[in-house]
């Protein structure tokens, strides 16, 4: 597969934590699971070295249908990213808009969010997650259509499982700039079939299903240094259309090397979205 060559003399490299393939399926909990179970089973490959590019001197050519991310600017009239209320009043209508823009969709469903705020998690707050450390795509050739079903009536579902559609995260900081636990994503096309691991994500009152990933020396990493409130980084985790080349984007936080010491603590917000396309 010929790629264009998309580099940057700014770089970093750092440890990713990629996943082993073994014959048990790697598994985590979403809460504290039964006494005597581990909250996670998978062998993880802790893969040093790696460079992870600065993506913004190409920021303008980077695109959902090739990469698999790209980078916007985008203020929210959002005034407190903790407020669930506000989030889903507000920011649910401002991402939905955001979309259809970037995608020519013709229909946005926005279908949940999660923080990651470091201070909150470290104070016990309920439903604070702390950043992810770990290679990995949040869908699969399973349950991504899954949610689609989950999220619509049983006939309009079938309906739309006909045609193509994507499965878009939204991600922004909380607080810029952004230097602790920034986060890294592969260029979708560098990503081979074998290299996905389906994870099962066990829920309280259901079982989702993810992909770890396994290291590849030819997958090429990016991250937008800096990143400030006002900026939106798409990824497409999910297309329907198997013939795409860009069909998941995994993505990890990492340490980065040059973090300053007295740099924010992540806190962070990712929307996720079903976004379907035009028919034909």
């Amino acid at each position: 597969m010929s790629l264009p060559v998309l580099d940057s003399r700014a770089r970093v490299r750092a440890t990713l934590n990629y996943l082993i393939r073994t014959e048990k399926k790697p598994y985590s909990y979403t809460f504290d699971p039964p006494a005597g179970t581990p909250a996670r089973f998978g062998e993880v490959n802790a893969v040093d070295g790696i460079a992870i590019r600065d993506a913004r001197p190409f920021a303008d050519i980077l695109s959902l249908s090739a990469e698999g991310f790209e980078l916007r600017a985008h203020k929210s009239a959002v005034v407190d990213f903790y407020d669930d209320q506000e989030v889903r009043d507000i920011y649910y209508v401002e991402i939905a808009d955001l979309l259809k823009k970037a995608t020519g969709a013709e229909k946005i469903v926005v279908f949940d969010h999660t923080i990651r705020s470091v201070p909150k998690f470290n104070e016990g707050v309920a439903g604070m997650r702390e950043p992810v450390r770990r290679v990995h795509n949040d869908y699969t050739a399973t349950s991504g259509p899954r949610r689609v079903r989950d999220h619509l009536d049983e006939a309009e579902a079938e309906e739309r499982l006909k045609h193509r559609f994507l499965e878009v995260n939204v991600w922004r900081p909380i607080k810029g700039p952004l230097e602790d636990a920034p986060l890294a994503v592969c260029d979708a096309r560098t990503i081979a079939t074998d290299d996905l691991i389906a994870s099962d994500l066990i829920y309280r009152d259901k079982v989702g299903e993810t992909y770890s990933v396994s290291y590849n020396p030819a997958h090429r990493w990016y991250y937008f240094p800096k990143m400030q409130r006002d900026e939106a980084l798409l990824i497409k985790c999910f297309d329907s259309d198997e013939t795409s080349n860009s069909r998941f984007t995994a993505h990890t936080a990492f340490d980065d090397p040059t973090t300053p010491p007295n740099a924010l603590p992540r806190e962070s917000i990712e929307v996720r979205a079903l976004v379907f396309l035009p028919a034909g």
